[in-house]
């Protein structure tokens, strides 16, 4: 049997591409006889240039501003195959919320800022992209790409930079910048922001959105998107990108369509598989498209929060938590990659 074996993160415990090999060691322990092919997924957050760069490219490493000013080391990816130069840069690399130093703060959501992703825009352009992807998600800002203009050299000197360049925003989140379903709003909380600080936040957004809006010529903080990374994906819509989701550029640079089709049975995960899964991320998308071949999809996750019903309408075939195999989910969290090794021998001799 053929075997695609395409996990998202799990997380902060385990990397696409360390989750993807976990499943394989242990369903290979299962089901010695089967042919496995690992292609690790992303939406454009934690993990987007390392699932490409297991696929293809050449890996750079930038010293850039991190989101609190102190310098950071961020890898982006450059594939010149086919005549082409694309660029891939992950905003998580340089302003994530991992890289505060602690927990995340009031203080800390007010300062956190996006210069080092502009850092590594202008490596890419330096270096000829005539692409650049940039994928969105995980940051521990939201200064709405202010700080990202800035490392540009302002917003006409961006424009002037990012004139001849394609450029793509990966995300799959379609929140606003502004108002109740915005990036402070929303996500300022989960970077350490108190209702205060959200307020100074949307201040801060709102006088912002109408700077984009001059060199954008249009109004673009209501546009799906625009609240992305912290409202990155408004500076970035302004400056001309298209915006895509990030499941979509993997699944389209990895050519995951022909290797579904070839694939007798898919496997996926994530952290945890809940109804965010079923809102267009990573499982979904797979489980959709190996659904549309009569493919069966496994997916094992941290943890699923799914009912029966809600997995079957989803066309998910089984899905299996780590929890089962750990005991706890602080077992499961803690020994991530030995327990999901388990469980992937467990359901591979159930199969």
């Amino acid at each position: 049997m053929k075997a695609l074996i395409a996990p998202d993160s799990f997380g902060d415990t385990l990397t696409a591409v360390a989750a993807a090999e976990a499943i394989a060691a242990g369903w290979a322990l299962g089901r010695p006889a089967d042919e496995l092919t690992l292609v690790p997924q992303s939406d454009g957050g934690p993990g987007f240039v390392s699932v490409l760069a297991s696929r293809f490219g050449e890996v750079y490493t930038e010293r850039v501003s991190g989101p609190l000013g102190a310098m950071v080391s961020a890898h982006w990816l450059l594939d010149r195959r086919q005549d082409r130069s694309v660029a891939y840069v992950e905003c998580a690399q340089a302003c994530g919320l991992h890289q505060l130093g602690g927990a995340p703060t009031p203080r800390t959501a007010l300062a956190a800022d996006t210069f080092g992703v502009g850092e590594l825009i202008v490596a890419a352009v330096a270096a000829g992209a005539t692409q650049i992807v940039v994928g969105l998600g995980g940051s521990g800002s939201t200064d709405g790409g202010c700080g990202m203009v800035d490392a540009l050299g302002g917003l006409a000197e961006a424009a002037r930079l990012l004139g001849p360049v394609q450029l793509v925003a990966a995300s799959d989140v379609e929140n606003p910048l502004l108002g109740p379903a915005g990036a402070a709003a929303v996500f300022g909380p989960q970077k350490g922001a108190d209702p205060d600080t959200v307020a100074l936040l949307e201040e801060r957004l709102a006088d912002w959105a109408q700077l984009l809006a001059g060199v954008a010529g249009r109004d673009i903080s209501d546009e799906p998107g625009a609240g992305a990374a912290g409202g990155l994906g408004a500076a970035l819509l302004a400056l001309g990108a298209q915006r895509v989701p990030g499941a979509t550029v993997i699944a389209e640079a990895t050519s995951q369509a022909d290797l579904i089709a070839a694939a007798d049975l898919v496997i996926t995960g994530e952290g945890k598989c809940d109804e965010q899964t079923l809102k267009g991320k990573v499982v979904a998308a797979l489980t959709k498209s190996a659904r549309g071949r009569g493919i069966p999809t496994i997916v094992l996750a941290g943890q699923v929060a799914l009912t029966p019903a809600q997995l079957a309408d989803a066309g998910i075939t089984q899905a299996r938590s780590i929890v089962e195999v750990a005991g706890t989910v602080q077992v499961a969290m803690d020994d991530a990659e030995n327990q999901l090794i388990e469980l992937a021998r467990q359901v591979a001799e159930g199969w």
